[in-house]
């Protein structure tokens, strides 16, 4: 890179027609904006309190030390000190390599496509959260209007409204369904908005992160302090951080928390490269690579803390009106007075009844009431934002109001993602000059969210929901490993520790110490092979399977299990090396190239041998 790449890298014009980020607090929030996503509020609260709560802290803090901290760090060496996008960064370190730069092209717009899919959803949601009482509280009323509609009694109002007044879902995914026009006129109004926020690259959207990337504490700080004023608050945070020192034994808690870190730095997207190429070449990276990773997963402590005090309140509420249900039906087996029992002395009662009267009581089919059965009723993704945290909303006074903030928040957690990820895609196409001089940058970004909306039309379907599902799982999955381990060995082994640490120290003033060096030459690389080892044998033990959404076959929470169809299984598969074949493709094509050269080289047939070495000089130099 500093010594290496001939003086075009260094010279004083690129830094001169290169657009450059307004300050450094600028920067770092647009890093923090595009780290911090939707999972580090709807999945890393539900890792924490599926495994082992405060346990899972440890397998998480070692996989920030050794793999997240020094891939991000590379990530943002390599943008800073070459001043490009994905794609000409890796050609510069090895013309071999250009298909990393591709492959994390393609990575970012599959997954653009979908990501803002969810942030359709949320717009809707939103949108609807300005009625009293809000839409999702209570079931509506059928045709006749002389009862609920069976098939919200059946599940819950939360379930209702979201897999059939929002999603209208199919009941198999071979049953595509039609568009439904809502969903399609938010997705619509979506692409928009993203559209007018990066319209002239980090000009735009560096003046919109200030909004973006602040306003979700700000409501994260609001929900803290009304969540530890709600009854049960503190149930919730002892339940999510009781430690279970026994759970770390499971290979798959390790394997969650790796790649926990992993997804939420947004390693290997190559948006990253793209921001760090707005910097000055002398910054400090090393230190905002440390800021950045502390920032997220700070942000995902304060964020659980958050949730469940909210998921505390609701279960508390919950278990009460499971108490209420089964004390009425004491009163009413028995004959009691009213408020006879009460839920303090209810356990006692039901002893005392069930020791004189167990056949009474046992026709009664009492509900059983516990507060933990309800604690481990969350949930991860979609599930949580839109079924149990909105039925946690609708139990809070004002109820309408926090919708409105908790969706609010939503759409800018995920706003400021998806400027990484479109950066992520567009920079390069700038720095290739894939369109004429004379065309605008506009209307490139244009161009490239018009092709997104219209890609993602397909998740506006009845089915959209599961095809979803399966771009998160094949598209964000063993692709984006296999991209981070070819960045490390790129680097470390193909460029050079030795040259890389001479750019750092030419960066930031200081050589990188022997925990950055043996994270790159060893802890890391075989971290990630381990990963993808555990990733394939855990697909080889469980074939890859959806949740059917099918009213017939029983209540809510307990959708069917169906395996995917072969077709579908297909296409995962080919979304999943869709991005992993450039790497190939890009070196088998340099190879014929040099080849070609070569071939040129000696049918020039040079006259004495120092016109051979002439040649052959010239060769080198170009490959």
């Amino acid at each position: 890179m500093a010594h290496t790449l001939g003086p075009d890298w260094q010279g004083d014009h690129l830094e001169a027609e290169r657009p450059k980020w307004d300050n450094k607090f600028q920067y770092l929030l647009s890093c923090v904006g595009f780290a911090v996503g939707l999972g580090n509020i709807w999945r890393f609260p539900y890792l924490c309190q599926t495994h082992g709560g405060g346990a899972f802290l440890i397998p998480y803090v070692i996989a920030l030390v050794f793999e997240g901290l020094p891939l991000f760090h590379i990530e943002l060496a390599i943008g800073q000190r070459l001043q490009q996008g994905s794609i000409k960064v890796w050609k510069a370190i090895s013309p071999y390599l250009g298909g990393i730069g591709l492959g994390c092209l393609t990575v970012s717009f599959l997954i653009s496509l979908y990501y803002n899919t969810i942030l359709t959803w949320v717009l809707w949601y939103f949108l609807n959260s300005f009625q009293y009482p809000l839409p999702w509280s209570s079931c509506p009323l059928d045709l006749n209007r002389t009862g609920f509609v069976e098939e919200c009694q059946g599940s819950s109002a939360m379930s209702y409204f979201w897999y059939r007044q929002t999603l209208n879902i199919t009941a198999d995914i071979n049953d595509s369904g039609s568009v439904q026009w809502r969903l399609l006129i938010c997705l619509a109004a979506c692409w928009a908005v993203v559209y007018m926020c990066i319209i002239r690259g980090i000009e735009t959207t560096g003046k919109a992160i200030y909004f973006t990337a602040l306003f979700p504490y700000l409501v994260l700080t609001a929900f803290l302090i009304r969540g530890l004023t709600l009854p049960g608050a503190m149930d919730g945070l002892t339940y999510l951080f009781t430690p279970n020192m026994q759970i770390l034994q499971n290979p798959r808690v390790w394997l969650d928390a790796a790649t926990q870190i992993f997804f939420s730095l947004s390693l290997a997207f190559g948006g990253h490269i793209a921001f760090a190429s707005y910097n000055p070449p002398r910054n400090n990276c090393k230190n905002d690579a440390v800021v950045i990773a502390l920032v997220n997963s700070m942000t995902s402590l304060y964020a659980s803390v958050t949730v469940f005090s909210v998921l505390g309140f609701k279960a508390t509420n919950d278990y009460g009106h499971c108490l209420d249900r089964n004390i009425l039906g004491l009163i009413n087996e028995f004959d009691l007075p009213e408020e006879s029992i009460s839920r303090d002395v209810y356990p006692a009662a039901l002893t005392y009844l069930n020791a004189t009267q167990p056949q009474r009581v046992a026709q009664l089919s009492l509900k059983s009431c516990h507060l933990e059965d309800f604690l481990d009723k969350s949930a991860a993704g979609p599930g949580l934002a839109f079924i149990v945290f909105t039925e946690a909303i609708t139990h809070m006074p004002g109820s309408p109001g926090w919708a409105v903030l908790f969706f609010g928040m939503l759409f800018t957690l995920g706003l400021s993602s998806m400027f990484g990820n479109m950066e992520a895609i567009i920079t390069p196409l700038v720095d290739m000059a894939v369109m004429p001089r004379w065309v605008p940058k506009e209307a490139l970004t244009g161009l490239v969210c018009l092709v997104c909306f219209l890609s993602a039309i397909c998740f506006t379907l009845q089915s959209g929901n599961y095809w979803l599902e399966i771009f998160d799982n094949f598209v964000a999955s063993l692709n984006l490993i296999v991209l981070a381990f070819l960045e490390v060995v790129g680097v470390v082994y193909v460029y050079g520790i030795k040259q890389f640490c001479d750019d750092v120290a030419w960066m930031t003033g200081k050589r990188p110490g022997l925990y950055w060096r043996a994270s790159w030459a060893v802890a890391s690389p075989l971290l990630l092979m381990t990963i993808f080892v555990a990733y394939l044998s855990l697909l080889a033990q469980k074939p890859p399977s959806y949740r059917a959404w099918n009213p017939q076959y029983g209540q809510f929470p307990s959708r069917q299990e169906r395996p995917y169809p072969d077709w579908v299984l297909a296409t995962g598969m080919l979304l999943t090396l869709l991005p992993m074949l450039w790497i190939p493709v890009v070196a088998l094509v340099q190879l014929l190239a040099r080849r070609r050269r070569m071939w040129k080289l000696r049918d020039a047939r040079p006259d004495s041998d120092t016109d051979t070495k002439t040649y052959m000089d010239m060769d080198k130099d170009k490959c």
